[in-house]
């Protein structure tokens, strides 16, 4: 009973996130929000500039929040059964990401693939409100932040406390990832570093396929060296793909 409210509980979060991220696009300009992270620019850039990408990134988060569900469906079949299907749902998975990572012109898969759960900015505002839930007056609030001058009547906003200049300094600096247009936030791969990712991707197969053919004998350690010499060889790939190419890699 457990995995199936685990899993609905997981496909509402994924639904509630949509129609919070829906609520706060419509909101009026005047209200801020909070900067929002390298990861979160990167997937609403893609999400909102391919629709096959947004799907195929929807059906690659639906079947990992219930493939534990209908793992422990086929289990009750026997284990024939069971590894048929956790192979067939990570064939699903790899042919997902393999679609992304076509759909994205062969740049490294990030995890999860849509947006995180955006924060209401509205909600900030409701927690500065006093204990007994009045809110304190706008003039009082902008007198605090804001001087007065005389003789003009404008209004100039208040020096930072001293002791905390150093960290009102560190929140102004923007880094070079917050300049970058989010699609260069991610270089692109080739070569030893596609393959690195293609085979990192099919990783889950192989290794659910040696676990398969493997089963009878619970002492064999011939899964678990497939599945450590891919990744192995994947990340030394990458890492020589990394070393031999430019900062930022390839454009477009």
């Amino acid at each position: 009973m457990v995995h199936p409210v685990h899993s609905s509980v997981q496909l509402l979060s994924l639904y509630h996130d949509s129609l919070v991220s829906r609520v706060i696009s419509r909101l009026p300009s005047t209200i801020s929000r909070p900067a929002p992270t390298p990861h979160s620019r990167y997937t609403k850039y893609w999400t909102a500039h391919s629709s096959l990408y947004r799907k195929v990134a929807i059906t690659l988060q639906m079947v990992q929040y219930t493939e534990l569900l209908w793992e422990m469906i086929a289990r009750r079949r026997g284990e024939k059964v069971r590894w048929r299907v956790v192979i067939l749902i990570e064939a699903i998975k790899a042919i997902c990401r393999l679609f992304l990572l076509h759909l994205t012109n062969s740049r490294p898969l990030v995890s999860p693939p849509l947006p995180e759960r955006d924060v209401d900015p509205r909600s900030a505002e409701e927690e500065e409100r006093d204990w007994n839930g009045m809110q304190t007056p706008v003039s009082e609030r902008s007198s605090d932040l804001s001087w007065t001058m005389p003789r003009t009547g404008l209004s100039l906003p208040c020096l930072p406390d001293v002791n905390d200049v150093s960290s009102f300094l560190i929140s102004k600096v923007l880094t070079a990832d917050d300049i970058k247009p989010p699609k260069a936030l991610l270089h692109r791969v080739t070569g030893q570093g596609q393959l690195a990712e293609i085979l990192y991707i099919l990783r889950p197969v192989a290794y659910a396929l040696a676990m398969q053919k493997w089963n009878g004998n619970k002492r064999s350690w011939r899964p678990w060296l497939i599945g450590f010499g891919m990744e192995y060889g994947c990340r030394q790939l990458a890492k020589t793909d990394f070393r031999e190419r430019l900062a930022g890699g390839l454009g477009d």
